[in-house]
Parts: C-alpha cells; sequence; structure tokens
C-alpha cells in the first residue's frame, strides 16, 4: 500500500515568533512547496492595509517615488532560482554552544522568485551623488529584549549591491503570489547572500549618504569572534560554500549493500564545481555525482554517491567546493552568536 498520507512537516522552533526549520532532508524538489519553506521571524505577523498599498523610494534621490501594487507588477521584471539561507543555519553545531535559535540543517530552502529589479525602481527615483546604501524596511515591528524602543525590521546594502541586475523586488513566488509568512506583497530578494538581507513585507526604501545603524545591522547579523570582546567584528553578508547530507540521516541504521548517498550543495560565490565523500574522517576523498539546474547560476546543486555499505558503524563526511576556491573546512569559525556555520557535514551511520 502507498504512503500516500505520509508527509513531512516544518520543526517548529519557536512560536512567539514563529520559528520553523524545513524539512529539508526529505525534499527533492528544485523548488521549496510553500509549506515547507522556513519560516524566520524576529516579530509577530504584521498587519497588512493593502488598500491602498505602495512602495515608497525617498531619501537621497532626485524623485521620490511611490509605486501602486498594481504598477509594480507591470514594469520589467525578471524570475531566478535561488536558496535562501538563514545566518543561523546549523547553529546548534557550534561548540562551545552559542545562544539564539537552534537551528540545525533546515534553515535553507529554494525557490523561483519573480520580480522587477531594484536598478530599475531606483533608476526612476534618480540616485544622487553620495548614495552610499539603501536601507530596506518591512511592515514588522516590535520590541527587542536588548533595547527600550519599539523597532521595524530593517536592513541596508551597499548601493552596488543594491544595484546589482540580480535584486529584485518579488512578488511572486514558485509561480504564485508571495506566501503572507514569507513577505506578500513584496520581498526583497538579494541573491548570495545570508537571507536577513531579503527584508520580507517590504513598505520603504530609503537612499542614505552614510551607514546605517539599525540594530539588525549593527547589533545582529555581526560576526563576533570572540566570547567577551567586539574585537574583530565584521557584518554578515555573503553566503559559506555548504551542503547537507539529505539521505541517510544522521544516526540512521541502514543495509549492507549498494546505498545512495544524496545531498544538496550551495554557494554565495560563484557556483559549485566538486562535492567528495570521505569514510575514513577526512584523509580520503572521492568525488560525488553532481546535478545542476541548467541556466540558473544561483540555484543549489544536487549531489549524489553510490556507497556499497558494508556492516559496522560508519562516519560518512561530505564538503562542497566552490568555483572561486572556497572549500568548506574541517572546523567551523566559531563566533559568539552563531551565524556560517559551514563546516564540514556528517552522518553517522550503522549499518548491519
Amino acid at each position: 500500500m502507498k504512503n500516500d498520507f505520509v508527509i513531512p512537516y516544518l520543526k517548529t522552533l519557536s512560536l512567539d515568533p514563529e520559528n520553523q526549520e524545513s524539512p529539508i532532508h526529505f525534499l527533492d524538489q528544485w523548488k521549496t512547496p510553500k509549506d515547507y519553506f522556513y519560516i524566520r521571524n524576529h516579530f509577530a505577523y504584521p498587519q497588512l492595509n493593502l488598500q491602498p498599498f505602495f512602495l515608497t523610494i525617498e531619501g537621497n534621490v532626485k524623485n521620490p517615488v511611490r509605486i501602486p501594487i498594481n504598477e509594480l507588477h507591470h514594469l520589467p521584471s525578471k524570475t531566478i532560482i535561488l536558496p535562501l539561507e538563514c545566518a543561523g543555519n546549523n547553529r546548534a553545531k557550534f561548540k562551545p554552544k552559542v545562544y539564539g535559535e537552534q537551528w540545525e540543517e533546515g534553515a535553507v530552502s529554494q525557490a523561483k522568485w519573480k520580480g522587477v529589479p531594484l536598478s530599475e525602481l531606483l533608476n526612476r527615483a534618480g540616485l544622487l551623488d553620495g548614495s552610499k546604501e539603501a536601507v530596506f524596511v518591512g511592515m514588522d515591528f516590535g520590541r527587542r529584549k536588548d533595547l527600550e524602543a519599539t523597532f521595524y525590521y530593517g536592513r541596508s546594502l551597499p548601493i552596488e549591491k543594491a544595484l546589482h541586475e540580480d535584486t529584485i523586488v518579488a512578488y511572486e513566488y514558485n509561480g504564485k503570489p508571495i506566501p503572507y509568512k514569507h513577505g506578500f506583497p513584496f520581498r526583497l530578494i538579494v541573491p548570495q547572500w545570508y537571507a536577513m538581507a531579503s527584508v520580507k513585507w517590504l513598505q520603504n526604501i530609503f537612499i542614505i549618504k552614510h551607514e546605517f545603524n539599525g540594530p539588525f545591522q549593527k547589533k545582529d547579523y555581526v560576526y563576533y569572534p570572540y566570547k567577551d570582546s567586539d574585537k574583530d567584528k565584521r557584518p554578515v553578508t555573503t553566503i559559506n560554500v555548504n551542503s547537507t547530507i539529505q539521505q541517510p540521516m544522521n544516526y540512521s541504521i541502514i543495509e549492507e549493500g549498494p546505498q545512495m548517498i544524496k545531498g544538496i550543495a550551495w554557494s554565495g560565490t560563484g557556483t559549485i564545481k566538486k562535492v567528495e565523500i570521505s569514510f575514513d574522517y577526512g584523509i580520503t576523498w572521492r568525488k560525488a555525482t553532481l546535478k545542476w539546474k541548467k541556466s540558473e547560476k544561483y540555484a543549489w546543486v544536487k549531489w549524489k554517491f553510490e556507497w556499497q555499505a558494508v556492516k559496522g558503524e560508519h562516519t560518512i563526511l561530505v564538503r562542497a567546493h566552490d568555483t572561486e576556491g572556497h572549500i568548506q573546512p574541517l572546523r567551523p569559525f566559531w563566533n559568539r552568536k552563531g551565524y556560517g556555520y559551514n563546516a564540514v557535514q556528517k552522518a553517522n551511520i550503522k549499518v548491519q
């Protein structure tokens, strides 16, 4: 009898605000269905008032603009497939442990996004000399535990990244309007940066001539290499090269004989060019077979390796290489907020 009613579910990390991990080990699609896309929030969901709704661009521009929702849908558009990864993905694996949502491997998902290139909108407004950053403000807001005031979620991009041809204001997700929980009606999509940059429920864009100092820019999403010092801190930006073993899962028991090891790999620099498997704790490595999504330069790569499993306990390691020369390290870069984990991934397997 077919298991027609057996389906995966999101894994709950918190409900207030809602944070849910994708069942990444059970998904084989290039595009993550909306019910399985991970959810990351800092505040409660916003109350939307769409009548009328405008996306505004103000600040250091020649012509401040208010773009109605229906007009945005008629501007030149583009479609891209890419993964969004929470900067805290795999945070639970850091040693020593760090505070924050204890994400394992499911704070990454991939979708097809359609929207208007941000450069098209900024050109319409007309950037003035001295424009340094673009600030993006969502409709979600609330109080932080470390500060007294109420804040909207806001992030900035350097003007160069804001003008990148593939930075878009998206209004479609996998061919349909963006789901409410993922940013309806508009979400910024920033290729190859961790997903804190891809602001949901986007309502305002401000062009500024200085560095943005909002708490989600200067306090959160910063690498702090030392537990008790801010020395050598730097902002979290580009996604580190990474991979996941989807099957078999960690500490699973499998049968002797031919077994398929499979997973995904992605990077924020270049594209994935090689994925390797090790069964001897990294002394030797064997190449996996890769499958790319044609014409999609940002999409993750699917990989697989056929293994002749023999009885006993085994540790499988996987690491990815990208075209810019980045390789997953054996040990992660520890930082006290737990961002950017990308150490070699492993699965402990028992064959019987």
